[in-house]
């Protein structure tokens, strides 16, 4: 019953066996195989436009290059303060832009309210050269605490963005569970929201070791092609990397496993919602659960066998833990089963 996250979970084994099939024979090194130009060309399709693509190893990796593809001297990027590059990923979106400042942004559902964001912005006017200038916004699909922003909700960030001249990025570590939910494309959650460039993250959805970054409009990517190899992450063996998005996307299989994790999440959910033992803290959208427990019930249900983490309120949440109780985060993915969650809810009734 591993619900601690979905990285702790292996590789599908068809992303496994392509792996393997690559792992003999050569190819072009450096992104230059003719295996790369056509995971490229895919990307292209699924987004629905030309798209220029960098495998990058990390998460993390991928927020921080994107950033520092839009760092302005005296930058300040604008995030949600739960948001994982302001929280964890330990200053190396500042790193890796040699300086440039993350401001947080308040709202609930960990989405940017588009009002603080506002306020947020215009503390930094660029008469006033001591503050610093903004550089980018950025949003995660799905956020830190398992929300998911409509296309309506993206316009309106982008909208923003675009008032002040500053590019917008997703980090799209669990974009494919925000797809599966909503059912809409892949391009209508991006580009077409006004997203100009993402980290894409496959590495949660079943992969051993593939993220990359995606940006929209390819002229603009000629400085990422130097930060990328300057940052050292170009790979070369980047075969390894592209043999698994091909699978990824084969036959779609990206959105199934998704789908997977997500109807795993509902079942989750409803069981929770029907015991007197957790009470939910929010609705789930996809692929995370947060419930509050009985610190004693939670330990219970660890020395029991069920694996989940322990996690700190958010900012405003409307009924935080009181007393012995703690907020704890389930997460599902494409290698648990239905059985995985039945069990746990087992072990939750029983006495």
């Amino acid at each position: 019953m591993y619900f601690s996250s979905d990285n702790w979970a292996g590789a599908h084994p068809r992303i496994a066996d392509a792996l393997t099939r690559h792992s003999s024979g050569f190819a072009a090194a450096y992104a230059t195989s003719d295996l790369d130009k056509r995971v490229e060309q895919k990307f292209s399709a699924i987004f629905e436009r030309d798209v220029t693509v960098f495998f990058v190893a990390t998460g993390t990796a991928a927020n921080s290059l994107s950033l520092a593809a839009v760092n302005r001297p005296g930058g300040v990027a604008f995030c949600h303060r739960e948001a994982h590059m302001f929280v964890d990923e330990c200053g190396a979106p500042e790193m890796f832009t040699h300086g440039a400042r993350l401001v947080p942004v308040d709202g609930a559902g960990g989405k940017l309210d588009p009002d603080h964001l506002k306020q947020e912005i215009a503390r930094f006017p660029l008469d006033f050269i001591h503050g610093g200038r903004p550089m980018a916004v950025s949003v995660t699909q799905a956020t830190e605490v398992g929300a998911v922003y409509s296309t309506d909700e993206l316009n309106t960030i982008s909208g923003i963005c675009r008032d002040h001249g500053l590019p917008l990025h997703m980090d799209g570590a669990r974009f494919a569970n925000a797809v599966a939910h909503l059912g809409q494309s892949p391009a209508e959650l991006t580009w077409k929201s006004g997203v100009d460039i993402m980290s894409f993250g496959a590495t949660k959805n079943g992969c051993w070791c593939a993220e990359a970054l995606v940006v929209f409009d390819p002229a603009k990517a000629a400085d990422l092609t130097y930060i990328h190899k300057r940052s050292a992450h170009l790979f070369s063996k980047a075969r390894f990397v592209s043999a698994q998005f091909e699978t990824y996307f084969e036959d779609d299989l990206w959105l199934h496993m998704a789908g997977h994790a997500n109807a795993l999440a509902q079942q989750l959910q409803s069981g929770l919602a029907a015991s007197d033992r957790a009470r939910l803290a929010w609705p789930v959208q996809a692929n995370e659960v947060f419930a509050i427990l009985d610190r004693s019930r939670a330990d219970a249900l660890r020395q029991a066998g069920a694996q989940f983490h322990d996690w700190i309120a958010p900012h405003g949440m409307p009924e935080p833990p009181s007393g012995d109780e703690v907020l704890v985060r389930f997460v599902t993915s494409f290698a648990l089963t239905s059985e995985d969650v039945d069990q746990f809810l087992d072990l939750l009734r029983a006495d």
